[in-house]
């Protein structure tokens, strides 16, 4: 879990680019999407490349448990998170799949 610590941004070409998590040592997230006005937040927990999210709050109402997986090498973050209640994926390819830069 250590190595979520912090925020990460998705840079340009991604879907949502400067939408950041922040993934804090006490187990809380946050999310924000400045551009669009967007705050979530939650709890999660994360073991051997695979991450659980709790969202309590979102700015639109989407709240829930999102099952994914995750990946770090260096200052980037790969991550596929499933639809909310959906299974994890099997993978960290696919539709979900979202990149992101480490930017503190």
């Amino acid at each position: 879990m250590s190595e979520l610590l912090g925020k990460w941004q998705q840079p340009a070409g991604q879907p949502f680019p400067g939408l950041y998590f922040e993934f804090r040592a006490d187990g809380t997230f946050q999310a924000v999407l400045e551009e669009m006005g967007i705050t979530s937040g939650g709890t999660y927990t994360a073991v051997d490349g695979e991450i659980d999210m709790d969202q309590t709050q979102h700015t639109l109402g989407l709240l829930g448990k999102f099952f994914g997986r995750y990946a770090v090498e260096g200052d980037t973050l790969t991550m596929a998170l499933g639809d909310p209640g959906a299974p994890r994926p099997e993978s960290l390819e696919g539709r979900n799949k979202r990149l992101y830069k480490k930017i503190a």
